[in-house]
């Protein structure tokens, strides 16, 4: 993997102990991780540093995560960047939304596992490497 770019992940939670939590999964598998705390500071930073994959929460106080992902599809700058909602809204109702209706592209359920999240990440980021 080292003669590959370093692929820019940024996290957007307004929970800092969780962006610390994903930046320490993620930078041991050497992604580089850069942290917004709530929505309306994410949508500056996935505009400012156009990332390779969005994590996005979806219970935030400023700016709810669906309203950040909106506006990054409405942009033609930012529509193609993956987005993996990470959120303790379990509910399979938004499970169906964020997937099929949102068509987010993947959805990871608070609390979740390291390996949950390194296998959502690698799954977006890398689909040639993905075991099925």
């Amino acid at each position: 993997m080292s003669d590959q770019i370093v692929k820019r992940i940024l996290c957007i939670e307004d929970e800092p102990e969780m962006i610390d939590l994903i930046r320490l999964i993620l930078s041991r598998r050497g992604f580089e991780v850069d942290g917004a705390a709530g929505g309306t500071e994410g949508l500056q930073k996935i505009r400012e540093l156009l990332p390779d994959l969005v994590l996005l929460d979806l219970m935030m106080p400023d700016m709810d995560g669906w309203e950040v992902y909106q506006q990054m599809k409405a942009d033609n700058k930012t529509r193609d960047i993956p987005v993996i909602v990470v959120t303790a809204k379990a509910q399979s109702i938004d499970k169906v939304l964020g997937l099929h209706i949102a068509k987010v592209d993947d959805y990871i359920s608070k609390p979740f596992s390291p390996q949950d999240l390194l296998e959502s990440v690698d799954r977006i980021l890398f689909p040639s490497r993905a075991v099925s």
